[in-house]
């Protein structure tokens, strides 16, 4: 079905939705981002990144590490009603045949905020995430955030508390954790709660790896490396430190279909084994653990696709969008409601690099999974 009249190049994005027989696949998004009006209200009122910030008329999002120091990036990205109304969220679910939606709150999180005020600005979006939910008719699910930058101990006190909220079904974390990284000892108990109550962690990430190479480039390739590359290290890191050992329950949901993890898995296992100081410490092969995690589909392309599927395995692999970043480019394809009138190329692009795939595996990553995965 249509919702709208295309053009050739929308009816050419049209024909990568998956069918099965005369029927399309609907799909559950597992990657999709909100900035929920709670937390728009906080950037729009900082000076400082992350921040929101009114540029010849036009509201700008300006959040990235040394994002406005460098002269390709310094006004940020456009940002509009597609980042932050549950509305705009809900029509693109319909424009884009995707059933359910497991929202998460978007980069940096709660990172730059310090104490009490971490802790209570955690407690009210997850409440305000929870509520959304609850009045969207069984289409939205959350993974919660924590306060885990600057408050371990109340992230801990937050993880139990919830558990017991019925649309949550994990968290979001970036990549620091505390502030040294996920696999820090600073981690261990909150790490510890989440397994204890079963949920889900989403690891995003948002700082980078190897910025000083991304000068003049815009932000192509911090997006495209940096992220990647910083996901890839903080997965390296969870292994070789033995983390996953003493967390064998732990659930991981890698964004971007693994990053880096996919190509190097298999040297990592080889350097780990010819080095006895790392090998000795773990109770398995690098290649083991990587196997226990699951991931989002957002691959962009076959090979990727097939080199996920060969190391996680079809079951372990969920539908995702990055929405509402990646937009439909040009000026003007956004409507001032936060839809747009074409189909977002980045979104069906996810979904063609699935179309060689046998149906049922196409069924596994579009609905199954995350079904079943995730409790839906």
């Amino acid at each position: 079905f249509l919702y709208f009249t295309m053009s050739a190049a929308g009816r050419k994005l049209s024909s990568q939705f998956l069918k099965s027989g005369s029927q399309f696949l609907t799909s559950i998004d597992v990657h999709t981002h909100m900035y929920l009006p709670g937390y728009m209200n906080i950037l729009r009122k900082r000076s400082e990144i992350p921040r929101v910030q009114t540029i010849n008329g036009d509201d700008r999002l300006i959040i990235l590490p040394g994002e406005d120091d460098e002269k390709t990036t310094a006004v940020g990205r456009p940002i509009g009603r597609e980042y932050w109304d549950v509305q705009a969220k809900l029509k693109y679910m319909d424009q884009h045949k995707i059933d359910k939606s497991v929202v998460s709150l978007a980069n940096p999180w709660l990172d730059f905020l310090e104490g009490q005020e971490a802790e209570s600005v955690a407690q009210e979006l997850n409440d305000e995430l929870q509520d959304m939910c609850e009045q969207s008719n069984g289409r939205l699910y959350g993974f919660a955030t924590l306060p885990v930058a600057m408050q371990p101990a109340a992230s801990v006190k937050e993880v139990e508390r919830i558990a017991k909220l019925g649309h949550v079904r994990g968290v979001i974390l970036g990549t620091p954790g505390a502030g040294k990284g996920l696999d820090d000892e600073g981690m261990r108990d909150v790490l510890g709660a989440i397994e204890a109550n079963d949920l889900m962690i989403f690891m995003h990430p948002h700082y980078g790896v190897g910025n000083e190479h991304f000068y003049d480039t815009g932000h192509s390739l911090f997006l495209a490396l940096g992220f990647p590359f910083e996901t890839t290290v903080a997965v390296s890191r969870l292994i070789v430190s033995g983390t996953l050992d003493r967390f064998p329950n732990l659930k991981l949901l890698v964004a971007h279909a693994g990053a880096a993890m996919p190509s190097l898995v298999g040297r990592l296992d080889s350097c780990v084994a010819h080095d006895i100081a790392v090998s000795n410490r773990l109770q398995h092969a690098p290649t083991h653990y990587f196997q226990r995690m699951y991931f989002d589909a957002i691959a962009y392309s076959k090979p990727a696709m097939d080199c996920i599927i060969e190391f996680a395995g079809e079951d372990k692999i969920m539908f995702g969008t990055d929405n509402p970043f990646f937009p439909p480019p040009g000026e003007g394809s956004m409507n001032a409601d936060g839809s747009s009138d074409s189909l977002w190329p980045s979104t069906m692009k996810v979904y063609d690099v699935m179309s060689h795939l046998p149906l049922e595996t196409q069924e596994k990553i579009c609905t199954a999974n995350a079904t079943r995965i995730l409790k839906l």
